[in-house]
């Protein structure tokens, strides 16, 4: 089932599309899992020889037998958690404090995380945590924009609080917009103050970086199939070594424009996939290929371009 634990077929066919050369992102879109889960399957089951998927399933099996219910869960007689919880949940609470999150919210939410469904109501979350109404629900105010909360309904249409199993990730990927600005902006920022000037080098970094977790987070969301006709488009580019028109390109390459467009889209929206070099319009509708700005500084580039002296 969606969303469930991984079966024995579906480990089997992990290893299938791996051998295909499957993003893990791909591989989970099929699945109807998170990439988180797919990432973290392959990365605990994988040998030198690549994924095993029947030693997946067996380590799975020792895995849940292994689980017993732990006895600090216990509620006590009047529905309130047992101190050993309350001692933890308190301690979680602060440490999630440290990363930025407010008090009540963090308490809230490890409220939720150690429930044994992931979901409370408003009044479980009072009884338990000891707070006001007004407490629980400014804390759930705050958690919900992030998504790092949801509500539903329960068969009384009572409204539960719940965490998915795929919380982190979802939160995540709600910031990679934000990431990829960011990445942007540094770049942009490189053009104004030159790729060889400490601000420069500072940003480029930075762009970097959030390029980076702009696209972990976003599982990249391209097939391999896009990705190979990024790269011919780059290939196309170099050998041709002057600007071209998408349909220059695509006369070139023997493919329907919509395709190439697709692939010149995907250069765009992954920089990673040219670095060191980077796709840009040259003016007239012409694109052309060329090196990074932030991989040379200024002093490198003159180095280059300097005319050796003639000999008498």
């Amino acid at each position: 089932m969606p969303g469930g634990r991984l079966t024995h077929d579906d480990r089997r066919q992990i290893a299938i599309w791996l051998g295909e050369k499957l993003e893990y992102a791909e591989i989970a879109r099929r699945l109807g899992r998170p990439t988180s889960t797919i990432s973290r399957e392959v990365a605990r089951n994988s040998a030198p020889g690549g994924y095993l998927p029947d030693r997946a399933q067996q380590a799975a099996g020792q895995r849940a037998r292994r689980r017993r219910p732990a006895q600090a869960t216990e509620p006590t007689a009047d529905g309130r958690p047992s101190e050993s919880v309350r001692a933890f949940v308190e301690q979680f609470a602060t440490l999630l404090v440290g990363t930025g999150l407010s008090r009540m919210p963090a308490r809230v939410f490890v409220c939720l995380l150690t429930s044994e469904s992931g979901g409370l109501t408003s009044a479980e979350l009072v009884r338990q945590l000891q707070v006001s109404p007004a407490s629980v629900s400014k804390a759930i105010g705050y958690l919900e924009p992030v998504e790092l909360v949801r509500r539903t309904q329960d068969s009384g249409r009572r409204e539960r609080y719940v965490i998915d199993d795929d919380v982190w990730l979802r939160a995540f990927k709600s910031d990679t917009g934000a990431h990829a600005e960011v990445a942007a902006a540094a770049r942009h920022g490189i053009e104004i103050f030159g790729a060889g000037t400490p601000a420069g080098t500072r940003l480029g970094q930075m762009a970097q970086f959030f390029t980076w977790i702009s696209e972990q987070m976003n599982g990249s969301g391209l097939t391999d199939a896009v990705v190979r006709d990024a790269r011919t488009v780059l290939a196309a580019l170099v050998f041709a070594a002057r600007p071209l028109t998408l349909d220059d390109l695509a006369t070139a390459l023997g493919w329907p424009v919509a395709r190439t467009a697709d692939a010149l889209d995907a250069i765009t929206r992954r920089p990673a996939l040219s670095d060191p070099l980077t796709v840009e319009q040259a003016g007239r509708g012409t694109y052309a290929i060329t090196p990074r700005s932030d991989r040379l500084s200024s002093t490198q580039r003159d180095a280059l371009i300097a005319r050796p002296e003639q000999g008498p």
